[in-house]
């Protein structure tokens, strides 16, 4: 991949099952400039990584166009309505007709079956005894027409996807299905039209008329129950693209103006009333007020938001006006990060699909060399039966085999996870993410800001040298007052504290796992760990480094030690519960730090962790993983994105904190909005049960196919008897599909 390759998300139309899938993968793979394509049956859109100088959008579609389905201009944010109600009530309609006209169809194609021995004809007879009346070629005629009627209006699509898929040398599930029916209503038209070609080979002319109409319509049904499900599993992504407003309230000259959302610009002042949805990302400026984020964060709690406080885009303001500053607008914001990120998820594919794609690239072939096949056989070893029923037979062989549950399999389990993650506050990666986050058996944890609040305060000041608490509060807060480590917050809350005045820093740098170093007053100031100290060739006095279960903040002037800072972290609330949690679900914990050992010890038995690593470099910490890794493990990574991004990009799965606006940049395998101990749980259950979810889809859908197709061939006649008529394989065949989208649909309402 190029340095300037860019992604799209582009629509695709026409697709009705795996073969459809893999098929419009191939040809956007082949087109010169792509990279990637990986396209989703769930949502009908393809994910296109490409290079931009070499390929145009315009390119891309006519790729799709060539392999037999049709794509639009590839969208940006804001076309997310996948609720398509006008096709779902047409396919209702068409269902429903189709299957009722083939009831009738069965009803008037009694009088012209062979006999009328069975129970029911008899009693149809008593019943409707008008029926048997009608002359034979009257009612086949009439049938005739119906059956042509039902399978234009209600069947128009399948036989043109059919069409279009063979003009471009390929198969797909609508090829089955238009060749079972398109072969009964021939066999039957020719039987009502010219019955003498039966019957001087000594067969009698039967009629199908009714297991066409049946198997389109209850093809039908399953496509539209199909269609209501996966419109079920989209419900959390499209509850999210709603969530931000159309217009917003922007201060003018100091006046409100109401403008389209389209039209804020970061920087402007917004006015939010009580009740009102918060239009775009931003900090408050004026007033306070309850915010509610749980369709952002997963927090049920309401939060309170006030002067300096950040806002999210999308979330409720409940019982006060809010005045305030936009920051990140469109994509760039939380809501547009999590939608871009949700999207990408939903269209990836996770490694299980693999073993689908392979089998549903060859599917369709296999499944009609087969009911070649069967036609043969049963015409060769069942002369009794003779070619009726031979034919009968493989027409169910056609009809029963069912792409579509294969190619929903995974998909349909994964979009429905993706969403119930986000609305816990999870944001998954991809399907990969998931899976390699069920597999995991040891959780390896950052201490700050992960196991901790993240908000550590000066408990103590021990200065040396002749120094005093005031002189070295003041020089230590000048240092960190531009740098954003939690424990530079906690030095300047000190000083404001204590009222010190603060001297301007100059060439401040920043040395990752140690600490910071600058000019103040034209004194060359460091402050970090003993490591950092070690660097610059400063002795720490014995009397300063009495042990402390404190985290220490050493400081040093022109490299002469000057003394030390002494802060505490508490736990996060929670912590011991999810530890002990993951500890019953047979995980290992580690804790890796950069703080010293007294320090991590104390939080580590604190919390009930099992193994600490303490005063590790961020290179440390990730040959720990490795390490770890190597021994056989599957770890995964938990820590703040930023400073542990090289730990969290190389353990199995990584969940960053993501607490923060750049939610893509931090994110590792997925990212824990509320940064909440109990979510680390929450993900791994989620994905846990979302990987047995595929796999129990998978099972269904290849034993489906692999049992049902024998059984519709006939190989249990010999010992049971048992043949299936093609109307109930289509039956089955619609309620393979629907089966594994329920099962998806599950995870719903999945609660740890």
């Amino acid at each position: 991949m190029t340095n300037t390759s860019k992604t799209v998300m582009m629509p695709i139309a026409g697709m009705s099952c795996a073969s459809c899938q893999i098929h419009v993968e191939r040809a956007l793979r082949e087109t010169a400039g792509v990279s990637d394509a990986q396209v989703n049956l769930m949502n009908h859109r393809a994910r296109i990584t490409y290079d931009p100088s070499v390929a145009h959008p315009e390119q891309l579609i006519g790729a799709v166009r060539g392999a037999g389905y049709d794509a639009s201009m590839p969208e940006e944010h804001g076309g997310h309505d996948h609720n398509d109600e006008g096709d779902e009530s047409t396919l209702k309609v068409r269902a429903f007709a189709a299957i009722i006209g083939g009831a009738a169809a069965m009803l008037f194609s009694m009088p012209l079956m062979h006999g009328h021995a069975n129970l029911f004809d008899r009693a149809l007879l008593s019943v409707l005894p008008w029926l048997y009346q009608i002359p034979h070629a009257v009612l086949a005629y009439l049938l005739l027409a119906m059956t042509l009627v039902g399978m234009f209006w209600a069947g128009g699509a399948i036989y043109r996807g059919a069409w279009k898929a063979a003009l471009h040398g390929t198969s797909n599930m609508n090829t089955l299905v238009s060749l079972g029916t398109l072969a009964a209503f021939a066999y039957s038209a020719v039987a009502t039209i010219a019955p003498s070609v039966f019957l001087k080979h000594g067969l009698h002319p039967d009629v199908y008329y009714e297991s066409v109409l049946l198997i389109l319509g209850f093809l039908l049904l399953g496509k539209w129950l199909e269609a209501r499900a996966k419109h079920r599993t989209l419900d959390a992504l499209e509850a999210f693209a709603k969530m931000q407003p159309s217009t917003a309230r922007v201060l003018e000259n100091g006046q409100e103006v109401e403008v389209p959302l389209a039209s804020v610009q970061s920087g402007n002042i917004l006015i939010v009333r009580p009740g009102e949805r918060i239009p775009v990302d931003g900090v408050v400026t004026a007033g306070a007020s309850s915010v509610d984020e749980s369709l952002i964060t997963g927090e049920s709690i309401p939060v309170t938001r006030a002067v300096g406080d950040k806002l999210i885009g999308g979330s409720v303001n409940y019982d006060g006006a809010l005045t305030y500053r936009a920051t990140s607008i469109g994509t760039d914001s939380v809501l547009g990060q999590m939608l871009r990120l949700m999207e990408e998820a939903q269209s990836s594919k996770a490694p299980m699909q693999q073993l689908t794609d392979r089998v549903s690239a060859i599917f369709v072939p296999v499944v009609l060399v087969l009911a070649l096949l069967t036609f043969i056989l049963w015409a060769w070893l069942d002369p009794v039966g003779g070619f009726s029923r031979a034919f009968a037979v493989a027409v169910a062989v056609l009809v029963i085999a069912c792409p579509c549950a294969m190619g929903l399999a995974v998909p349909a389990a994964l979009m429905v996870a993706i969403g119930r993650g986000a609305q816990m506050g999870i944001l998954f990666k991809g399907g990969e993410s998931v899976e390699r986050l069920a597999q995991i058996d040891t959780v390896v944890l950052d201490k700050t800001g992960t196991l901790t609040a993240g908000k550590p305060v000066i408990v103590a000041a021990h200065p040396a040298n002749g120094w005093n608490e005031q002189d070295l509060l003041a020089i230590a807060a000048s240092l960190e007052q531009q740098s954003e480590h939690p424990l530079a917050h906690a030095v300047l809350m000190k000083a404001q504290d204590e009222g010190v005045q603060l001297s301007p820093v100059a060439g401040l740098r920043i040395v990752p796992g140690k600490g910071v170093t600058g000019m103040v007053n034209e004194q060359a100031v460091a402050a970090g760990n003993a490591a950092l100290m070690r660097d610059l060739n400063v002795t720490i006095p014995a009397t300063i480094t009495a042990d402390s279960s404190a985290t220490p903040l050493h400081i040093a002037v022109d490299r002469v030690y000057r003394g030390r800072l002494d802060a505490e972290d508490v736990l996060r609330p929670g912590v011991k519960t999810a530890i002990k949690t993951l500890h019953a679900l047979g995980l290992k914990t580690v804790m890796l730090t950069g703080d010293s050992r007294q320090a991590a010890e104390r939080i580590g038995h604190e919390s009930g962790i099992d193994q600490i690593r303490a005063e590790l470099l961020p290179d440390a910490k990730l040959a720990a993983i490795r390490e770890l890794q190597a021994g056989g493990g599957k770890v995964a990574m938990i820590g703040d994105g930023i400073n542990d991004a090289a730990a969290l990009a190389q353990a199995d799965a990584g969940l960053a904190i993501g607490t923060g606006t750049d939610l893509a940049r931090e994110a590792g395998d997925a990212i824990l909005l509320r940064g909440e101990p109990q979510q680390i749980v929450d993900a791994i259950l989620l994905a846990r049960q979302t990987v047995r979810v595929m796999r129990q889809n998978l099972g269904w859908a290849l034993a489906y196919n692999v049992l049902g197709i024998p059984i519709a061939a006939g190989v249990l006649y010999p010992l049971l008897g048992i043949l299936l008529n093609p109307v109930i394989a289509s039956a089955a065949m619609a309620l393979s599909s629907v089966s594994v989208l329920s099962n998806s649909l599950r995870l719903r309402s999945f609660k740890p």
